[in-house]
């Protein structure tokens, strides 16, 4: 079989599992309903457990983790969003979703314009102008640089911006990317981050030298300190930091290493689903997978069947993963990590 009917069988395949699924359970039917629900339960939890910390009854530990694990669930219900999955004919709705997810996650980019960016991502995944992947360090060698940016989409791309547009430019010139689509890409990048993805971690960098500055000053290895409008920015600002940025920091992390180790890159045949990911379910990414809902076990499983919740998704995960393993999407691949997401062999 070609890549192509292997892809067309799996996703037969899985949607008949997921038919299946809906027919023994009419209520996974009720679309918005879930949606709208598992929406609201999210951000209750979020209010809950963030009154609880700022009443001193949650400890600060366990309510970063807390609010992580629930902003995961809200980056899957945007991702449903961004694919039209919720009140796709009651926009206000709709875009007042998207909204609130977006601004209780502000770390991410302008979901509006990730829109674009991830339809892209789809039709083009693991090639050079996948820029969606690639501004998550996906394709780039293991090195502590690529540690240290794992979460930073601000700081972290402009570190990698300029490989970026020279690769896109490359693809222009071989043919294989239209000089429009690259120049709305590259300008999109930028917008989408404005303001409110900056702004949030600018505060970060800010928080996080303050702390830094208040060690060494404690060791005597320096005197130094910000102004005194910084300390007062930060102090106005820190329940935001600790309720919604810190949680969000390690929630995007997580996601941002397993979604970059899970898709492939750079040698990906174009249109060929199979080779664009990996099923990334071993023991010890478990931690990480709390907080990104588990996204490594079930991410594949949307490549080829795009419009389907990422609930439907979760639940019919067992079907659909045996369905990938008799067709040949790998498992577990850790070479990954050393081929630098090439799915061959990676040569520099």
């Amino acid at each position: 079989m070609t890549h192509q009917q292997k892809s067309s069988q799996i996703r037969k395949e899985i949607n008949l599992s997921y038919q299946q699924l809906k027919g023994a359970y009419p209520i996974l039917k009720l679309q918005n309903s879930i949606g709208l629900v598992i929406f609201l339960i999210a951000i209750v939890a979020i209010l809950a457990v963030s009154i609880g910390w700022y009443k001193t009854l949650v400890p600060t530990w366990l309510m970063i983790v807390a609010n992580a694990f629930f902003m995961g669930i809200l980056h899957e219900i945007e991702h449903d969003l961004i694919h039209w999955l919720y009140f796709k004919k009651q926009k206000t709705v709709h875009h007042f979703m998207l909204f609130t997810v977006w601004i209780l996650r502000p770390l991410t980019v302008n979901p509006w314009i990730r829109r674009t960016l991830h339809h892209h991502h789809h039709k083009f995944s693991g090639t050079l102008h996948d820029v969606e992947e690639r501004s998550v360090t996906n394709g780039e060698p293991w090195t502590i640089k690529r540690l240290l940016t794992t979460p930073d989409v601000v700081l972290g791309g402009l570190l990698r911006l300029h490989r970026m547009f020279s690769d896109m430019d490359r693809e222009v010139k071989n043919g294989n990317l239209k000089v429009e689509t690259s120049s709305k890409l590259k300008q999109i990048m930028f917008l989408s981050i404005v303001p409110v993805t900056i702004f949030a971690h600018v505060i970060l960098y800010f928080f996080f030298a303050d702390a830094l500055l208040d060690w060494l000053n404690g060791r005597s290895v320096v005197d130094l300190s910000f102004p005194h409008y910084v300390d007062n920015m930060l102090i106005s600002l820190n329940v935001i930091i600790y309720t919604i940025l810190l949680p969000n920091l390690l929630r995007q992390f997580c996601l941002h290493f397993i979604t970059s180790n899970m898709h492939y890159f750079g040698d990906v045949e174009e249109g060929n689903v199979i080779e664009q990911t990996q099923v990334l379910n071993i023991w010890w990414t478990y931690p990480m997978q709390l907080f990104c809902f588990f996204f490594g076990w079930t991410h594949s499983i949307h490549h080829f069947v795009v419009n389907e919740t990422f609930y439907v998704r979760h639940i019919g995960r067992k079907k659909a993963q045996e369905v990938l393993k008799k067709y040949g999407v790998r498992f577990n691949d850790l070479g990954t990590f050393k081929r630098a997401n090439r799915f061959r062999e990676f040569s520099k």
